[in-house]
């Protein structure tokens, strides 16, 4: 059985043989309570999530749009700590277990509960790797280190301001994968997305880095997850799910992880 980087390599290699395209999901523990974002885990999973991206409640999460800061604020006025995000990825593990999954956590939570046995007790845990949104690429040595001792990914993000040299950086450093960022600004469903734009920036990345990337911010809809798909290898979609979970709407949850999914079918790839 695969773990940690190893996992995460192991689906991304699969998706490209078989020319599929990557459905990151994201949602929070402890968001509307702990019981049913269990249970919305199950439901993007047993749908066909090919990623889970778990969130782990932070005080100030500089990264993210209103719903998810909302989902933050409720899972931490919930009790949410670090132990509960641990059983969720355990006990999710258990059932999914050829799922990669990444925690998407702020440096602050690391650095508090010390680098090294934050990254154990993950590993531990059933996680595989780590999207830290605040950790910039000039200074993710020290947890990329610790994270290749207990063979984990570190997934790092790139965005629109991206400069070229700071790409090849990001590449350098990333596991396998890279998250980049549709637009400027926080996480949240948008009407339109900047796809020209987003196309020239890929088409950039695609120059100086050959690893996977998938794309988030922003994406909601169908229509939106398969034009993203023509130029990227997947799609992260976070709040749009975790609108519906905070409703605790767990059919219509469903229905929108299968219309990503059918979405994503055979895009033709133009990058």
């Amino acid at each position: 059985m695969e773990n940690g980087r190893g996992r995460l390599i192991q689906k991304l290699r699969g998706l490209q043989k078989s020319g599929a395209k990557a459905l990151v999901s994201y949602l929070m523990v402890g968001y509307p309570t702990f019981e049913d974002s269990l249970e919305a885990f199950r439901v993007v999973l047993r749908e066909g999530t090919d990623i889970l991206e778990i969130g782990f409640p932070f005080s100030d999460p500089v990264a993210d749009g209103p719903k998810i800061q909302r989902a933050h604020e409720v899972a931490l006025s919930n009790g949410i700590k670090s132990k509960d995000v641990f059983k969720a990825s355990s006990l999710l593990k258990e059932e999914f277990k050829d799922v990669p999954f990444l925690l998407m956590t702020y440096y602050n939570p690391i650095f508090r509960i010390g680098l090294e046995r934050f990254v154990k007790l993950a590993k531990d845990n059933g996680i595989d790797g780590f999207i830290v949104p605040d950790l910039p690429p000039e200074e993710c040595e020290e947890l990329k280190k610790v994270c290749e001792k207990e063979s984990m990914a570190l997934v790092l993000l790139a965005s629109p301001t991206s400069t070229e040299r700071r790409l090849k950086l990001i590449c350098q450093y990333t596991d396998e994968l890279t998250y980049f960022v549709s637009l400027t600004g926080t996480t949240g469903e948008r009407e339109k997305l900047p796809l020209e734009r987003l196309r020239k920036n890929l088409s950039l990345y695609r120059r100086v880095c050959k690893k996977p990337v998938v794309v988030g911010f922003g994406v909601s809809k169908g229509e939106q997850a398969k034009e993203i798909a023509t130029m990227s290898d997947g799609v992260v979609v976070g709040s749009a799910l975790v609108k519906l979970c905070g409703e605790r709407k767990f059919e219509e949850l469903a229905e929108k992880v299968r219309e990503l999914k059918e979405s994503m079918l055979s895009p033709s790839y133009s990058p």
